[in-house]
């Protein structure tokens, strides 16, 4: 008997969109500890850039050195468990699911099969598969700024880049706090971005915002493309700067190791880690109705490769979801 068929999108090597094709491949079982998902709802994001085109280098540590360990790629996904392995307790067929792995888990794909103690989460009832599926790969780094530092409530926060996927989830958390938030956008954003509630938003078209006269706490570079030395002068005496990147001369996690030994103004580099705390610091925000992500456009799995260059333009407002049952 035949074994039933899904598309995914798979590669066999690194490279641009253009390594990208869909194949007929085989709908996977789950084992016994395993979940069986049919997927609704993934993003293409910085992280599915990196993974994909294998760059920057230190990647490949993880996904493959010389060619990808996973066919198919994808960090995210938003869908409804099929079917659950003998030894399941966790989930059950029926229930709405979201997650991410920045490492990936394969979810280009119609189904997926997940191990059960995965970074999974229910889906809040108000929210969308396409909502829950931009709710993690921005909104886990935008954590991941936060929980690095001790926010108090009335302190101030600039945060550079507010229209992508972190900066957009990281506006709200740092709201949710009662936090004073500055932030940068393109002029066509201005707006998008107040009604995330910034206090305040500089058009980076038309201004430096490392130019502005207040002083902040802390200086979230979510898109980083600026520098410590250029964020310096924003700094309180002890203020601190992080940013998304390792920056233009990989000096980041140095400058994080070195500036601390000085006092005064430092860098925090922020590693990512515990998925499964960001997920539920995520759901707990939905549900208080804190947090909604910001989608920029939307796909089909044909159109996989323009979601690819949209996300690699750094022209995009939030986060690109792709539909792969529809």
């Amino acid at each position: 008997m035949n074994q039933p068929q899904m598309k995914a999108i798979t590669r066999l090597k690194y490279g641009g969109p253009e390594v990208l094709s869909i194949k007929n491949l085989d709908i996977p079982v789950p084992g016994n500890h395993e979940v069986l998902i049919k997927v609704f709802a993934a993003t293409v994001n910085r992280t599915d850039c990196a993974i994909l085109s294998g760059k920057p280098f230190i990647m490949r540590l993880f996904t493959g050195l010389f060619k990808p360990k996973r066919a198919v790629p994808g960090t995210d996904f938003a869908g409804i468990i099929e079917a659950v392995g003998s030894k399941v307790i966790a989930y059950k067929p029926g229930d709405r699911v979201w997650g991410f792995n920045d490492m990936g888990l394969g979810s280009y794909a119609q189904y997926m099969t997940l191990a059960e103690n995965a970074a999974i989460e229910i889906i809040p009832e108000a929210f969308s598969y396409e909502q829950a599926a931009a709710s993690s790969e921005g909104a886990h780094y935008a954590y991941n700024f936060i929980n690095k530092v001790k926010l108090v409530a009335g302190q101030k926060v600039m945060v550079n880049g507010a229209t992508g996927a972190i900066g957009s989830a990281a506006v709200q958390m740092l709201k949710s706090m009662d936090i004073y938030v500055a932030a940068t956008a393109g002029t066509k954003n201005l707006e998008l971005v107040k009604s995330l509630g910034a206090d305040k938003v500089i058009d980076y078209i038309n201004e430096d915002f490392t130019k502005d006269e207040e002083k902040y706490d802390f200086v979230f570079d979510a898109v980083g493309k600026s520098t410590f030395a250029k964020c310096k002068p924003l700094l309180t005496p002890r203020g601190i700067y992080i940013s998304s990147e390792l920056g233009p001369g990989v000096q980041n996690p140095f400058l994080a190791l070195i500036t601390p030994l000085f006092g005064g103004k430092k860098v925090i580099f922020p590693v990512p880690k515990n998925i499964k705390g960001s997920l539920r610091f995520i759901k707990k925000l939905i549900e208080q109705g804190s947090f909604k992500p910001v989608i920029d456009r939307t796909y089909n799995m044909e159109e996989i490769g323009d979601a690819y260059k949209r996300a690699a333009s750094g022209q995009k407002t939030g986060n690109l979801v792709v539909h792969f049952n529809t």
